[in-house]
Parts: C-alpha cells; sequence; structure tokens
C-alpha cells in the first residue's frame, strides 16, 4: 500500500484538515521535534487504497542568511554585501529540528500533497518541504506525478475536500519572486544598516536604538510619516471670515444657514457682505429641491480594509490585528485573511456563510429577513485572482472567542452582512435662500431605507434637524446675521489606517507584509503611537529621512521599491527573469550606496544638530584599564561605556541595568569590572568592558561575561564559579552568583534557567571538590544558627546540588524575568572542569545527574 504524505503551514491546520478528511477517524502521534504531530488514517487517492499521513510545520522552514565571516561586522566591509558575499539557505528554527523532521516523515512515501497557505509566502514554503522529503521519498516509475498542491480559502468540510478533489501543483515562479524580495531584501537592508549603525552610534551617544536600520519598504514607510510631520511644521496658519446667517422657523427653533462663498481671506471685504446683509429683515426662498439619493454597501473586505478598521475604529495595531485574523482563520471561524481581492466570483455561495448567522443573537433578524426575501449581490470590485474575499465561514460568540479576537470577527461578519444588503436610501431636502445680494443654503436628510447601515450602524446616515416646508418665493425673517473669525488648522499626524492607504497606493510592501513594515518604525524608536493610534515621528526617524533626502531622494521615496514590487510581480507571473531582477536591482543599490556612504557628511550634519557627541553623554561609571581614568556610561540604547581620552567604545549587554562591581578589577587588562543584572528576581553577572568586547581566549564568544570567561584562576570566571551543565539547555553552565546573598542564585550562564537556593544563608562558595555520581562542583553553605535549615542545629554543609537529598528542598528553579538574545547559545558549549581551567581532553564535562532525582532535574520530568 501506497503512503501519501501531507504537509500544512500551521500544527493546528494539519489536525482541522486531517479531521475533516478522515472524518474523525484517525490516530496521532507526537512528530520527533514534540512541536508537530502526525495524523494517520487509511482512505483512497488517484483510484488506489492509501495509508496518509498529515502533518506539518511551522511557517517558513529555511531562512536565507550570510556565510561565515559575513555575518561579523567588524571583519566586512558592506560594500561587500551586495554581491561578494555568498548565502545560504538555514532552517528558521534550529531548535525545531524540522529538516530532520520532515526526512523522518517522508521516507519511504510515494506522493507528497502540499496544504500551504495559498500564497506567494506558501508556494515558497512548499519548495522548502519539498528540498527536505523529495531526496528520501520512493522513487516515480514511468514519470507519473508525485507532488500535488492544495489550493483552499477557508478551513471548511466543503472547501477542504473540493481542495483535495482538485489538485495541481505549486508554482515555482511564485516561490522565487519570494527568493527574490528576500535576497533583496537581506543585501540591501544589512549593507545600508551595518553603514550608518556602526558610523552614528561610534559618534553620537543618545541615539536610542539600538539599530540604525534601513529597509527597502521601511524606509519609505517612515518618509510618508516625516513628510506629513514637516508638512505640519512648516504649516503658517491663516485667518479667515465666514458669514452665518440665521432664520426663525418657530419662534423657538432658528434654522442656521450655509454661506454660497463659504469663507473669504480679505477681512475688509469679509466687512463689506456683512454690511450688505445685516440690514435686511428677510430671507427669500429662491430654488428648493428633494432627491432620493442612496448610500453604497461597501465592497467586499480585503486585507488592507480589514487593517484600517481595525487601527482606526478597534484601535488595534496592523500587525497585532494580522495576528489575530490568522489566528481566527486557523480555527476555522473566516476564510483565508490575506487577500488583495474584493469581488466574489459568480460560483461562491454567498448563502453558505449567511445561514451560518441566521440563529446568531447580534443579528439573527437582519440575517433572515435577508435569507427570506432574497440577498443582494454584492458590488462588483476588484479581483486580484488570488483569494475570495475575507469571509466569516461560521458562527461565533463574545464567549466564546473573547476580548479583541471577537471584535474583529463581529467586524469582518457585520462587513460581509453589508455586502449581501441593500444601499442605504434617503431623502436629501435642499433650500436656497437669498438676504440681500448674499445667497445661503441649508441641507437635510431624512432615512427612506436604512439597507446596510442597519448591520453597520457607524456608518448610518446622521440625523440631521428636519427642513421647514418651503416653496420658491417664501419668505422668513432673519434671526441674526454675524460675521466669524477662523483661522486654517494643520493636519494632523498620520493615523497607521491613513499610513495603511498610502503604503497600498505607492505599492510598499504587500497586504502580508505592510503590518510588519509599520510595526519595524515603532520598534526602531522611528517613530511613536500616540493616542488615535497616531504615528508621530522621533527626532532620530525626522533626522534619518532628512538625511536621505539630503544625499538621494530615491532612498526614501516611494518610487524605486515600487518599481521594484512591479519587477517581482513580473517573476511571479514567469515574464521576468529572476537573476536579471536581483542583478540589475542589486547593481542600482550598490551604486547609492557607494554614494551614500561617499555623502555621509550631509546626514551627519543633521545628526550634529539633534544629537550629543559621545563624550558629552553619559555620567562617569568605571575605570578604564589604559588610561584609568573614568570612562562614561551611556544608558540611551544600545548601552555602552565610551572612554573619551582613548576615544575607545566599549558595548555592553543589553535590556538590564549596568552599576560599578565593587571596584574590582580584571586581571588581564585591569579595567574595572562592572555588574549587569536583570533585576531581583533575575539574574545577574560581572563582565569586563574589555573582555567582553575582545575576548581573552578563543572559546569566549563577543558579549560575553566573566560567567564565561575561561581563565584559570580569576575568582569571578566560569573556572571558579561554574557548578555543572544546565539541566535545561544543552550548552549552559550553572555559575554561582556571589552578588546574590542572602538570597543567592543559581543561573545558567546560556539560557534564562535561575535557581533561588540556601536563601538566608551567610555564605555559598564553590568547592574545589566534584560529586562523584555526576562529577558537578560541590557547593559548601554556611548557615546563620537562628536561620538554619540542617538538621540538629548545624550551620555548614557540603554536597551536590544535584544529587545531595538535604539540598533538594532548599533549591526553587525559575527562569528569569529578563533575559539577553546573547544567553541563548546556538550550539553546544564545549564543558569545562571546575576549578580547572580548561578540561583536559577526554575528560567528560558536567552531566545531568541520572541516579537520584533532584529539584532541578524533577522540574523537568
Amino acid at each position: 500500500m501506497k503512503t501519501v504524505l501531507m504537509v500544512a503551514e500551521k500544527p493546528s491546520l494539519a489536525q482541522s484538515i486531517a479531521r475533516i478528511l478522515s472524518r474523525g477517524s484517525m490516530s496521532s502521534r507526537k512528530g520527533l521535534n514534540g512541536t508537530c504531530s502526525v495524523y494517520e488514517y487509511p482512505g483512497t487517492f488517484a483510484g488506489q487504497p492509501v495509508r496518509f499521513k498529515m502533518t506539518s510545520v511551522c511557517g517558513h522552514v529555511m531562512t536565507l542568511d550570510f556565510l561565515g565571516k559575513y555575518n561579523k561586522w567588524d571583519k566586512v566591509d558592506p560594500a561587500e554585501l551586495f554581491s561578494q558575499a555568498p548565502t545560504e539557505k538555514k532552517e528558521a528554527n534550529p531548535k525545531l529540528n524540522m529538516v530532520k523532521f520532515l526526512q523522518v516523515e517522508g521516507r519511504g512515501c510515494d506522493c507528497i500533497v502540499l496544504w500551504l497557505d495559498c500564497d506567494k509566502e506558501g508556494e515558497n514554503i512548499c519548495f522548502e518541504v519539498l528540498d527536505a522529503v523529495l531526496p528520501v521519498m520512493n522513487q516515480a516509475h514511468g514519470g507519473e506525478q508525485t507532488v500535488f498542491r492544495a489550493r483552499f480559502s477557508s478551513i471548511t468540510d466543503t472547501d477542504i475536500c473540493a481542495a483535495m478533489a482538485r489538485l495541481g501543483e505549486p508554482d515555482h515562479n511564485e516561490a522565487l519572486s519570494v527568493d527574490a524580495r528576500q535576497e533583496l531584501d537581506l543585501r540591501i537592508g544589512c549593507a545600508f544598516t551595518r553603514f550608518q549603525t556602526k558610523y552614528f552610534q561610534g559618534k553620537y551617544g543618545n541615539l536610542d536604538s539600538s539599530l540604525i536600520s534601513f529597509g527597502p519598504c521601511q524606509t519609505p514607510t517612515l518618509g510618508f510619516c516625516v513628510e506629513r510631520h514637516d508638512k505640519i511644521q512648516s504649516f503658517k496658519p491663516e485667518t479667515y471670515w465666514v458669514l452665518q446667517a440665521k432664520v426663525d422657523v418657530d419662534k423657538d427653533r432658528p434654522l442656521l444657514l450655509d454661506w454660497d462663498r463659504v469663507r473669504v481671506f480679505d477681512r475688509e471685504i469679509a466687512q463689506m457682505f456683512l454690511n450688505m446683509t445685516k440690514l435686511e429683515q428677510e430671507a427669500q426662498v429662491e430654488a428648493t429641491s428633494r432627491k432620493e439619493k442612496a448610500k453604497q454597501r461597501p465592497l467586499a473586505l480585503n486585507t488592507v480594509e480589514m487593517l484600517r478598521v481595525a487601527s482606526s475604529a478597534l484601535g488595534m495595531g496592523p500587525q497585532h490585528a494580522m495576528q489575530t485574523a490568522e489566528r481566527l482563520y486557523t480555527q476555522g471561524y473566516i476564510s483565508y485573511p490575506r487577500t488583495e481581492t474584493t469581488h466574489y466570483p459568480e460560483s461562491f455561495d454567498l448563502k453558505g456563510p449567511l445561514r451560518q448567522q441566521a440563529n446568531h443573537p447580534y443579528w439573527a433578524d437582519t440575517v433572515k429577513r435577508l435569507l427570506a426575501a432574497g440577498i443582494n449581490r454584492p458590488r462588483k470590485g476588484h479581483d486580484a485572482g488570488d483569494h475570495p474575499p475575507i469571509t466569516p465561514m461560521k458562527a461565533a460568540t463574545e464567549a466564546e472567542l473573547g476580548g479583541e479576537a471577537w471584535r474583529l470577527y463581529e467586524y469582518i461578519t457585520r462587513h460581509f452582512i453589508a455586502t449581501v444588503s441593500h444601499d442605504c436610501k434617503y431623502l436629501q431636502s435642499s433650500v436656497s435662500f437669498r438676504i440681500g445680494p448674499e445667497r445661503f443654503t441649508c441641507t437635510g436628510k431624512t432615512v427612506i431605507s436604512p439597507g446596510f447601515t442597519e448591520i453597520m450602524p457607524w456608518q448610518s446616515v446622521p440625523l440631521e434637524e428636519s427642513l421647514p416646508t418651503c416653496q420658491k418665493g417664501d419668505t422668513l425673517a432673519v434671526a441674526e446675521v454675524k460675521l466669524l473669525e477662523k483661522q486654517t488648522s494643520p493636519p494632523d499626524y498620520l493615523t497607521e489606517a491613513e499610513l495603511i492607504t498610502l503604503m497600498e497606493k505607492h505599492g510598499i510592501g504587500t497586504d502580508a507584509s505592510i503590518p510588519v513594515h509599520i510595526n519595524n518604525i515603532c520598534q526602531r524608536n522611528y517613530v511613536v503611537v500616540e493616542s488615535g493610534r497616531r504615528l508621530k515621528p522621533t527626532n532620530l526617524g525626522i533626522v534619518l529621512v532628512h538625511g536621505y533626502y539630503k544625499i538621494d531622494a530615491e532612498l526614501v521615496l516611494p518610487t524605486i521599491r515600487s518599481a521594484v514590487e512591479k519587477q517581482l510581480s513580473l517573476i511571479a507571473q514567469g515574464r521576468a527573469d529572476f537573476r536579471q531582477v536581483l542583478g540589475h536591482t542589486l547593481d542600482v543599490f550598490k551604486r547609492k550606496f557607494h554614494y551614500f556612504v561617499d555623502s555621509i557628511a550631509g546626514m551627519d550634519e543633521l545628526m550634529e544638530v539633534s544629537f550629543s557627541p559621545l563624550a558629552a553623554t553619559g555620567k562617569p561609571l568605571s575605570r578604564c584599564g589604559k588610561c584609568h581614568r573614568f570612562m562614561k556610561y551611556i544608558q540611551a540604547k544600545p548601552s555602552r561605556l565610551h572612554c573619551s581620552h582613548c576615544d575607545e567604545t566599549h558595548t555592553l549587554p543589553q535590556n538590564g541595568t549596568i552599576k560599578l562591581y565593587k571596584e574590582l578589577r580584571c586581571p588581564l587588562d585591569d579595567f574595572e569590572l562592572v555588574l549587569w543584572s536583570s533585576g531581583s528576581r533575575g539574574k545577574s553577572y560581572p563582565l569586563c568592558p574589555y573582555c567582553s568586547n575582545h575576548p581573552p581566549f578563543r572559546d569566549m564568544k563577543k558579549g560575553t561575561g566573566c560567567n564565561e570567561c575561561t581563565h584559570p584562576s580569576c575568582q569571578h570566571s566560569l573556572s571558579m564559579l561554574g557548578i555543572g551543565q544546565c539541566v535545561e539547555c544543552e550548552s549552559g553552565v550553572l555559575v554561582l552568583d556571589p552578588t546574590s546573598g542572602p538570597k543567592w542564585r543559581v543561573a545558567c550562564n546560556r539560557c534564562s534557567v535561575v535557581a533561588h537556593c540556601f536563601e538566608n544563608a551567610h555564605r555559598v562558595r564553590v568547592s574545589a571538590e566534584t560529586c562523584a555520581s555526576c562529577e558537578a562542583a560541590l557547593l559548601d553553605v554556611d548557615f546563620n544558627k537562628a536561620k538554619s535549615p540542617l538538621p540538629g542545629d548545624g550551620t555548614q554543609h557540603t554536597g551536590c546540588v544535584f544529587c545531595d537529598p538535604v539540598f533538594q528542598e532548599l533549591v526553587e528553579l525559575k527562569h528569569a524575568a529578563s533575559c539577553h538574545p546573547m544567553h541563548r547559545g546556538p550550539g553546544r558549549r564545549q564543558g569545562r572542569g571546575r576549578g580547572r581551567g580548561r578540561r583536559p581532553a577526554g575528560k567528560a564535562g558536567p552531566r545531568r545527574p541520572k541516579d537520584k532525582m533532584s529539584a532541578l532535574a524533577a522540574y523537568f520530568v
């Protein structure tokens, strides 16, 4: 019997699709990576009995990165990244072992069906899966097809079964367009980012951003925000005058009239019009009109419109809204949320999703009336040829979804019902008056049929004061004529909704990437989100955009990126060559990069005005080991120490506090040590500013502290304070924190594991002796006599933190509240013997306990 492997994009999707296709009769097991499950069931495929295996990936399997030394900022000229730097595909999340997992499940399979998301990114992931699986699958005989692509828009029984019945092939051209975008963004973004980050962080101390990043889409997005800021700053208010008239309809109800001239900017002319009208006692009706008008129902919902409404009406940021929509999709509540289409095809079953809402407590009456009277075909919108518009696929309640997921689902559902409702019809009445030589008008609206506004009440026609019944030639008494002085007002800062509109208009990003670009400029501290979700640029964002305009405006204008997006679309359509587009675009940006580097002084002039040089920033903290003068601690991101005498800057670990460490000095370079801490319940360790930036030993990495230093005799080093291998990660060593008493801590020097132990102990030291069972270093603990937990009023005990039963009740395992990414080492660390410098060749390092269950080890069982 043949075996058919099926792969979805997310574990939850795999479960849903397998449940539908197997009709619930399936077995399940966890895959070797512990994250993705495998669902197996018998069935038929191409008319033959087969065994189906359904599993998933977790998004992209691979990611693009530079090889070796090209990832090291200090060793490579950024200009080399445009062409000379080789790239490779690496596993996107090495901890998941996704390639190995796919190969294990794919081995011996005869066919593969790809259930990845039906967009360009999904097509790209298809080929990432195929690269891993095809080499281990059974070879096809006679040229028969073994690779199939399922295309679907929602997780419903009908859609999934229909997709299975009409399998196609993955689109290689769409996958290539994603490869091109990834490589362009990597090479261009990294080159500009590395250069400007190193240049400006080496000169200014209060930039308050750990990365001065550039992105082909990110930078034009920032440009829109700064352009609006510039308009606000350059705005000069002008005074204008408006003639306001009121006429008496009833004794207690004057009617306000609008001046046909609207406004004038000359005070004397305005006064002249006032003088000509204020003496008149009557207003004569010159014309009346009554017209029936319609307010159109909305077009079907696409991604960009959903993001706009989520930001402006629901107060949800674009990225958060997109993540929420994706969860609703994977749970089967809505159709695929990434689509540019606003037109339902003729074959789309509109009544099916509508019937799902027929018993909903909020809109059941409206839906039942529509089904009974016959639905109205949605307006004809834009067909982008991707997915149908976003549609609710099953009913849900607020209690079922809760919070923001419900609010987004409610909007999507109301929008869908509105698209199949009738237009709102209303009667617009208008009366024109003449007071002296000047003409005035008043209008009113009366709703005839609410139509779609019944389900979208915020779109309803506003209630206006009813107009009197008048005929041409009638007169009404003038109650008042006066002149109002007003001023023009500046535009406000862009809202996220307005920014999304601009990005869509100019072709910056895709419906899937627009939220990412907006989130990036917020994360980089280029803009801040203010009330009303308005985006106000920071000084750094403003200076960068002005600098780009000064050097090369095309770096920030949307035109060049829009042209690149068009070329990428041609690759996806098979009408442009991948290599030619890539080579031409990189050549254009390489030339721009060289010009940017040569002209950086222009941007630097702007930086000098807004930011302080390193020497004038920060406060004295610790002494330099070279000149023995105080170095200044610059707290703004990225935190660092700067010696103005030596003109050297030493980067410090981020996301924590830094203070002087007892005025102790490093035995290697005489720099004063500093103490990094993530908080009272987190982890802390001393570090030498010079060693951290210039590792003295080959097995040390840049950015590490004394808890990873292999100096054989320094009292702060791993060699003196290391205990044994971490109980969670494979590469870390548990190290005693000598500063933590009386609430003593043992922390991993790679991951976030922290063990709180021996509270109120007077002294804790790492012994030179090791445990006979697990080879971890023993701890010598002295307790205060009044608070000693030891039996028989004992105050001293030496034992293994892993194996000693006396210590087991005194250890509490936590995860540090804050942990810098450098603590999560990617590879297996070479173990070290405690107190012996580097471990002798062939000697085993600290092991986890096997025979005895400690408080630490028990946590993970």
